[in-house]
């Protein structure tokens, strides 16, 4: 598996990560990820910091585990 980090990625190959990432269910769209109902608002949106260089994923998807425990418990 190649690395996903932003240093060994350019932008394009980014976005393709991302698509292909939120593209599991194979039907080309992310209406079955189950982002949007979880209160995380559109993936493409939630996942542009990594493809524009200035969050990897996975501070990202720390980002979102906080945000959701924090709406949990409040």
């Amino acid at each position: 598996m190649r690395s996903t980090l932003i240093k060994d990625t350019t932008r394009e190959e980014r976005r393709r990560i991302i698509e292909e990432s939120l593209n599991f269910c194979g039907k080309g769209s992310c209406d079955f990820c189950g982002a949007c109902s979880m209160g995380t608002g559109d993936p493409y949106e939630v996942y542009e910091p990594y493809v524009a260089g200035e969050m990897e994923i996975s501070e990202i998807n720390a980002r979102q585990a906080a945000e959701r425990i924090g709406y949990e418990r409040g």
